[in-house]
C-alpha cells in the first residue's frame, strides 16, 4: 500500500469513485447522497496538490482530497492551523480494509509537517453508523450544525446539518 498525491490520470477513476460512493450512500445506507462534483473542483485540487490516493497493487483503492481552509462549513471556527479532509471515496474491491484508520495516521504526518494543529471533518447528516466510525478512528464528534449559508458549498449541503470531527495533535 502506498499514499500518493493523485494525478490528472487518476480523474477518471477519482469520478468513478465517486459514483460507486454515491450509489452505496443511496442504496445500503440511505443518507445524503452526494452530488455530481465540477470535474474542476477535483483537476484543481490535483494542481495544487491537495488529492490523494491510496494504491493497492496498482490499484486505486481510495481517494480523498484536502483543504487548508473551510469556512463556509466551519464558519467562526475555520483557522490556520486545521487541515480538512473530504470526500473519502473508496473502491467498493477494497471496502473494510481500515482505510480510514490509514487516512487518519497518515493526516497527522502531514498536520505535523505543516505545522498544522487539528485534523478535522464534516459529514452530512446525522449517520449513526459513520459517526461511530470516524470516532473509533480517533476523531472527537463535536456535535451537528446548520449551516448558515449554504450557496458556495455543493448541493447536498443544503440537504440537512453537518456533523462536525476534530482530531486535536
Amino acid at each position: 500500500m502506498t499514499i500518493e498525491n493523485s494525478t490528472q490520470q487518476d480523474i477518471e477513476t477519482i469520478f468513478d469513485l465517486y459514483k460507486k460512493a454515491t450509489q452505496h450512500q443511496r442504496d445500503v445506507k440511505g443518507t445524503v447522497v452526494w452530488p455530481v462534483f465540477e470535474q474542476s473542483l477535483v483537476e484543481k485540487e490535483i494542481l495544487e496538490g491537495r488529492q490523494f490516493k491510496i494504491v493497492e497493487n496498482a490499484d486505486v483503492a481510495c481517494v480523498w482530497a484536502i483543504t487548508f481552509s473551510d469556512k463556509e462549513i466551519w464558519e467562526e471556527e475555520d483557522n490556520e492551523v486545521s487541515v480538512y479532509i473530504h470526500r473519502i471515496a473508496t473502491n467498493p474491491k477494497f471496502r473494510g480494509n481500515g482505510y480510514v484508520e490509514k487516512i487518519v495516521d497518515w493526516a497527522k504526518q502531514f498536520a505535523k509537517a505543516h505545522r498544522k494543529r487539528f485534523i478535522r471533518m464534516d459529514t452530512v447528516g446525522e449517520n449513526k453508523k459513520l459517526i461511530a466510525h470516524y470516532t473509533a478512528n480517533g476523531f472527537d464528534f463535536l456535535g451537528m450544525k446548520k449551516l448558515k449559508d449554504t450557496s458556495a458549498l455543493p448541493e447536498h449541503y443544503s440537504k440537512d446539518d453537518v456533523c462536525l470531527f476534530e482530531i486535536k495533535l
